[in-house]
């Protein structure tokens, strides 16, 4: 049994809970943050214990491994910190705000001998997976074109929701390091390394916050393979979100992940199922209509807002127990945080940044 703890309690906290409630051979048994007074509004909810403490934490409540849910820029600090007291951990995205920030977590990890995974739940959706076993198989040849359509829309009232959203040093960035990086994560993962990214991002239609709500950009991958990315969240009500991948013998996958008005956690559902788009791959394509049925009826079935997050929180108990990587590591992560760096300092420079 992994006893976890989770650090942070804020929204995202709250779908952790519920979803390691299912988790196999895990059980949630602590929470902690700065203020006594809301880390214990959260235990009663969840019937655990609170705490500002984090050894304290460790030594009382027997905790081996957190999940870390605060805000983007103490991810780092609190992943150091767990680390430090000997714990496993899963970090929400994104993982840092800079590939030095992921390279010290990383580093740290493998001193300590824990497990560091980044949440990447989208990459458990059946449509993405899909896609992971077409490259796999051989089914695409090399994935070689990719590309990232995100059309979201965030509101005034959103960004009022917490006193750290819109701002560089309390979020980090906008639509970028907030809302992209699922569609990122699943872009490289299937197309790998990044080796350039050339971009352009602005703030369009939200003057009441200092970071980007659009961006664009081009990236070349160490496998030869480019993409195009195209993300904000200037679309009232939200449209779509959707990664799509060409192969080099010209049949192409895609999924979208996201649809609708786009989901914000602690304050909306997610209204449509992940699907599978697009599939030329040669004797597959009648399998289209087949795959967004069954997808359908699993969106049905199953509470959509935590039940991903279950099958990573499992898959990561399990790497804990059986001393193997995540399927999200630290270093899937630090590729996610090395693109968005890689665009906001390409749209500062006006020039390609190279790795």
């Amino acid at each position: 049994m992994v006893r976890y703890a989770l650090l942070g309690y804020g929204k995202v906290a709250h779908l952790h809970a519920q979803a390691l409630k299912s988790v196999k051979d895990a059980q949630l048994v602590a929470v902690w943050g700065r203020n006594m007074e809301k880390a214990r509004q959260f235990a009663q909810k969840w019937k655990i214990k609170a705490y500002t403490d984090l050894d304290q934490m460790v030594k009382e409540a027997k905790v081996d491994a957190v999940v870390v849910t605060t805000v983007h820029p103490l991810h780092m600090e609190h992943t150091l910190q767990a680390l430090d007291a000997g714990l496993h951990v899963m970090v929400e995205k994104p993982m840092a705000l800079t590939v030095r920030q992921c390279d010290l977590m990383i580093e740290k990890a493998e001193e300590k001998h824990k497990k560091l995974g980044v949440i990447s739940q989208r990459r458990w959706y059946p449509a993405c997976q899909r896609i992971r076993k077409a490259i796999d198989s051989g089914n695409l040849g090399t994935p070689v074109i990719g590309q990232v359509t995100m059309l979201g829309w965030r509101d005034k009232a959103y960004y009022d929701s917490d006193p750290w959203r819109g701002s560089w040093e309390l979020e980090g960035g906008g639509v970028l390091i907030n809302q992209a990086p699922h569609q990122l994560d699943l872009l490289h993962w299937y197309l790998g390394e990044i080796a350039e990214v050339y971009a352009q991002w602005d703030n369009f239609n939200h003057p009441y916050i200092e970071v980007e709500d659009s961006a664009v950009a081009t990236v070349r991958f160490k496998s030869g393979a480019i993409a195009s990315i195209l993300v904000s969240n200037s679309q009232k009500p939200g449209i779509y979100a959707k990664v799509h991948v060409h192969g080099s013998n010209a049949f192409s996958a895609g999924v979208q992940t996201d649809g609708g008005a786009m989901f914000v956690a602690g304050q909306s559902t997610i209204t449509d199922p992940a699907v599978n788009d697009l599939w030329t791959i040669e004797g597959e394509q009648g399998n289209l209509e087949r795959w967004k049925e069954e997808d359908a009826k699993l969106f049905r079935e199953v509470d959509a807002t935590t039940y991903f997050f279950t099958l990573q929180l499992e898959d990561f108990t399990q790497a804990i127990l059986e001393d193997r990587d995540p399927a999200s590591s630290g270093y899937d992560g630090r590729e996610t945080v090395k693109l968005i760096e890689g665009i906001y300092q390409s749209g500062r420079t006006g020039k390609p940044v190279r790795y």
